[in-house]
């Protein structure tokens, strides 16, 4: 009687299996393996902003920063959900208040997003498991409303008014305006504007 060897698809297969599930041939057979270590905050931190786009780095950088400060000698396996929302209230009542704040809901998001962030990198970097990703279990706060509304068309008429009629040069103030409103630019924009920019036809 002849026996049947599996083949490479059926290896293959059964390696991926045993990777989902977090577990490696050498816990099959028994053998302690040596892992490297898992990182500290202070040292995983910097190989995470390098790897993530300029966009990311600005919004997380300075809750990265955060993080560093309250967690730097930690090791990035060490925090528990709920150290994670201890470390979220202590941001909010921390942080610097501005007109527009609206109680720390933005910055809490911003913090749970930097370390889920964190952790995803950490996950395909081997230092710990999809099951033991703390942050994931931090529910993010609801976004609040925005409370940006445009101008009604009497309060606009009458900025264009003022704007038209007085100050040292009202035909500029008047074609400013112009540019803001239809092109929804930003001030950056306006003072960014070359010749070369304008469409004539």
């Amino acid at each position: 009687m002849s026996v049947s060897h599996p083949g490479e698809a059926e290896l293959a297969a059964a390696r991926l299996l045993l990777k989902s599930m977090g577990v490696s041939l050498e816990d099959l057979a028994g053998q302690s393996v040596e892992h490297a270590p898992v990182p500290t905050f202070a040292e995983y931190v910097p190989v995470v902003s390098a790897a993530v786009s300029v966009g990311s780095r600005r919004v997380y950088g300075s809750y990265w920063n955060r993080i560093v400060e309250q967690w730097g000698s930690r090791r990035i396996d060490e925090p528990t959900p709920s150290e994670i929302s201890t470390l979220v209230e202590y941001i909010k009542k921390h942080l610097v208040l501005r007109r527009n704040s609206r109680g720390g809901q933005s910055a809490a998001e911003h913090l749970i997003g930097a370390l889920r962030c964190l952790y995803k990198h950490a996950i395909r970097d081997g230092h710990i498991s999809a099951a033991d990703n703390p942050a994931l279990q931090v529910p993010k706060p609801r976004r609040l409303p925005s409370l940006r509304r445009a101008l009604p068309d009497s309060r606009l008429e009458e900025i264009y008014e003022v704007a038209s009629t007085t100050g040292n040069d009202p035909v500029l103030d008047s074609l400013l305006l112009r540019l803001h409103t239809e092109t929804a630019c930003r001030r950056g924009g306006a003072l960014a504007l070359r010749f070369a920019d304008l469409d004539t036809e």
